[in-house]
C-alpha cells in the first residue's frame, strides 16, 4: 500500500454533510429587499447570514495556511485519478471549519506550532521550508498512531485531526466525489438473468428469447 492509499485509509471518514459557502445580498435597510433566488429550500436568512459572517473572518495566518497547504497534499496528492487536496479547496474548507466548529482552533494551531518547533529542532527551520524528504520523514513519525513513539504523542493527535479534515474537505469536494465514482441517484438498468445463471438451473434462454 503506497503513502496516499495508507494516509487516505488511516483518515477517511464518512462527511455526512457538505459545506455551504453561498452568500446573500443583504441591505441594511429595513424597507430594502433581500435577494432569495439563489438559496437552497429549508436554509434559513441566519443560517445564510452567519455562514456569509465566517467565511468573511480569517483565522490561520499566512504562514499557517501555508502548511495547511502542505500537509493536506502530502496526505492526499494529485494523481492520475484526480486532483489533490489543494486543488479541491481543501485548505480553505478546513479554514472555514475551524471556525464553525471552534473546539478545532486550539488543536490546529497547537499542532502546527509543534510541528514547526520539532522541524526547528531536527532541520534548523520551519516546516514549509524544509525539503521534500524533511518534511515526508515527521510526518512518518506521525502519521501511524500504533507505531509512534510516546514523544511524539500530541503531534499524532494534530495529524489525526488534519487527516480527518482533509478527507472530510476532499471527498465532499466536486473533485473528490468524482474520484470515488459517485453518480448520485441514478436509474438502474435491468438486462434480465444472466444466460449463464439461467443454464446453471436448467434454463435455456433461447426456450424464451430465441
Amino acid at each position: 500500500m503506497n503513502r496516499r492509499e495508507s494516509l487516505k485509509a488511516l483518515g477517511l471518514i464518512a462527511a455526512g454533510t457538505g459545506l455551504l459557502a453561498g452568500s446573500c445580498n443583504t441591505d441594511k435597510s429595513k424597507t430594502a429587499a433581500v435577494d432569495t433566488s439563489d438559496r437552497l429550500p429549508g436554509i434559513q436568512d441566519f443560517e445564510y447570514e452567519r455562514t456569509k459572517a465566517l467565511l468573511e473572518e480569517k483565522f490561520f495566518n499566512e504562514h499557517e495556511f501555508a502548511t495547511i497547504t502542505i500537509l493536506a497534499d502530502i496526505i492526499i496528492p494529485k494523481d492520475a485519478s484526480s486532483g489533490s487536496a489543494s486543488d479541491a479547496g481543501v485548505p480553505d474548507f478546513i479554514e472555514f471549519i475551524v471556525k464553525d466548529l471552534p473546539d478545532n482552533k486550539i488543536p490546529m494551531r497547537g499542532g502546527l506550532k509543534w510541528l514547526d518547533v520539532q522541524c526547528q529542532k531536527r532541520f534548523g527551520q520551519a516546516f514549509v521550508n524544509c525539503k521534500q524528504q524533511e518534511q515526508l520523514a515527521i510526518v512518518d513519525d506521525i502519521a501511524y498512531p500504533e507505531l509512534a513513539r510516546p514523544e511524539m504523542q500530541q503531534g499524532v493527535a494534530f495529524f489525526s485531526l488534519m487527516r480527518n479534515l482533509t478527507s472530510s474537505g476532499f471527498y465532499t469536494s466536486e473533485i473528490g466525489v468524482k474520484a470515488i465514482g459517485f453518480q448520485g441517484n441514478t436509474p438502474g438498468v435491468w438486462n434480465g438473468v444472466p444466460d449463464d445463471v439461467l443454464k446453471e438451473h436448467g434454463f435455456d434462454p433461447t426456450q424464451f428469447f430465441g
